[in-house]
Formats: C-alpha cells, structure tokens, sequence
C-alpha cells in the first residue's frame, strides 16, 4: 500500500534541511573575525588577551561549518584550519 507524497511537506523538510546545512552567517561571522585579527595584529598594541579571544571564536565558527558540512574534502579542510587557529592561539599565549 504505497502513500502519495506530499508535495507540501516534501518542500518544507527541504526548507528546514537547507537552512540547517547552511553556513552563511558562520561565515560572515568569520569574516568579521579574521578582519579584527588583521586590525589588532596592524595596531601594534599590546593585544594578546583580544588575539586569543578572536582566534577562540574563528575556531568556534569554522568548528560549526564543519559539523553541519558532512563532507570528506570540507572535513579535511576544517581541521586544516583548525590547527594552524591552534598554533596562531600557542603563539598568542606566549605574548600575555
């Protein structure tokens, strides 16, 4: 006994499954994050408690991209990432 796809709520799960998978606002986010990360570097103030913070919140956003991105090539990216925001963070912490 096969059932009739219903057009309606097929539409709606896609609504709900694009909007899940996407990354657009961790992105901007990111963006904002790695513009502030060249502002402070370019100041030359003393800024190692900012430089952490801001590299601790672009490792957030590029963790979240990854989590909802179920992909091998995006996966392998995502930890690219996250280790070089690891090292700039070691570096970071020897400065305060």
């Amino acid at each position: 006994m096969g059932s009739a796809l219903d057009e309606g709520r097929f539409l709606q799960e896609m609504v709900i499954m694009a909007d899940k998978l996407d990354v657009t606002e961790e992105l901007t986010r990111l963006h904002s994050h790695l513009e502030r990360l060249n502002s402070l570097l370019q100041s030359g103030e003393d800024a190692g408690r900012k430089l952490d913070f801001t590299l601790q919140e672009s490792f957030r956003e590029i963790n979240t991209c990854g989590n909802k991105i179920q992909d091998a090539a995006v996966s392998a990216i995502v930890v690219d990432c996250k280790n070089e925001l690891e090292k700039c963070r070691e570096q970071v912490q020897n400065l305060e």
